[in-house]
């Protein structure tokens, strides 16, 4: 029993690597893009997963340092974390005796250059999406055109195995294309959300910060009054 459905599993796929080699040339750019989308894909997920790993307490450290006029310490806890909210909090610690539209600034630069380190790579996936489908309808397209060929040079002898190549190529091609470009939209839109996610927590913690900063100036007025 066992050694039967080995080999139904071995002709399995071997029929598969047979119908992908009948695909032609074509083939060999889908799975180069499949590998290229894979792996896109996995170093994002991977960068993405540690940016959005941060401690639930950091910000509350963060507030007590700075009121205890720690800041040496604070930027030491910054240093601890490797992402995007510890960097920005950090450069903002850095500039903490200049006015607050400068740290505010300073902050948002660095924000902004981990967006676009979190987002770099994914325009590729974007584009093996929209290109895969696109170079297996060209297999489509070069498959169709294989088969006509051949039914103008068998004349009136025309049979079925002479369009089967180019059928082959149209239909295998459209089909691999097809395959590699759905994994790809899917990976793209879901590192998408994942990135927005990101952001929408750096946002907040931008927004925390600058209200800990506006704390002491707000205790002190009402001590004044």
């Amino acid at each position: 029993m066992t050694l039967s459905l080995l080999q139904v599993q071995q002709e399995m796929s071997y029929s598969l690597i047979e119908m992908a080699t009948k695909g032609g040339w074509l083939m060999v750019v889908l799975l180069i893009l499949s590998v290229i989308a894979i792996f896109i894909f996995g170093k994002k997920w991977w960068m993405i997963r540690q940016a959005s790993r941060i401690d639930k307490d950091f910000m509350m450290d963060i507030r007590d340092y700075i009121h205890d006029g720690k800041i040496k310490s604070a930027q030491t806890l910054c240093s601890k974390f490797d992402t995007p909210v510890a960097r920005m909090v950090e450069s903002g610690i850095a500039r903490i005796h200049k006015p607050l539209s400068d740290i505010q600034t300073a902050v948002e630069n660095v924000g902004n250059v981990e967006v676009a380190r979190l987002e770099k790579g994914l325009p590729y996936l974007a584009m093996i999406a929209g290109g895969a489908p696109m170079i297996g309808f060209l297999g489509t397209v070069i498959g169709m055109v294989q088969a006509f060929f051949n039914m103008a040079q068998a004349g009136n002898n025309i049979n079925i195995t002479l369009l089967s190549s180019g059928i082959y190529t149209a239909m295998i091609t459209t089909v691999g294309g097809l395959i590699v470009g759905i994994i790809a939209y899917f990976g793209y839109n879901y590192l998408s959300s994942k990135v927005s996610n990101v952001v929408f927590q750096m946002e907040s913690s931008t927004i925390e910060f600058m209200d800990l900063l506006e704390e002491p100036q707000e205790k002190s007025a009402k001590e004044e009054e």
